[in-house]
C-alpha cells in the first residue's frame, strides 16, 4: 500500500511522474516502478518525499498502512474534520486577540 500512498501524494500535488521524479532527485522510471509496486522505496526516499511535499514521514507510513482498509475513509474524514475544527478555533482565537490588541 506504500506505492498507492506515494502515488496519491504526487497526484495531490498535481505533478506528473517526471516532475515528481525531478523534485525527488530520482529517475521517472524508478518512480514508476515504485508507484507500480515493482520496487520498494528506501527510507531515505520516503524522507525525501516528506521534505519535498511537506508531509511527515510517519504520516506517509501511517497513511500507507491504512489505504484500502475497511473504514479508512471514515477515519480519514474524522481526522481531517478534527484538524479543520482545530484550525478554525486557532484562527478565531487569533482574530479575537487581534481585535483586543487594537
Amino acid at each position: 500500500m506504500l506505492a498507492k500512498a506515494l502515488r496519491s501524494i504526487r497526484v495531490f500535488h498535481d505533478l506528473n511522474q517526471g516532475e515528481a521524479a525531478q523534485r525527488l532527485g530520482i529517475s521517472r522510471s524508478y518512480l514508476s516502478e515504485i508507484e507500480s509496486g515493482a520496487k520498494e522505496p528506501t527510507l531515505q526516499l520516503i524522507q525525501r518525499y516528506a521534505e519535498t511535499f511537506g508531509v511527515p514521514a510517519s504520516s506517509i507510513l501511517f497513511f500507507s498502512e491504512n489505504v484500502g482498509r475497511p473504514g479508512a475513509h471514515q477515519d480519514a474524514r474524522r481526522f481531517v474534520a478534527s484538524k479543520i475544527l482545530a484550525l478554525m478555533r486557532f484562527l478565531e482565537t487569533r482574530s479575537t486577540e487581534d481585535i483586543h490588541a487594537e
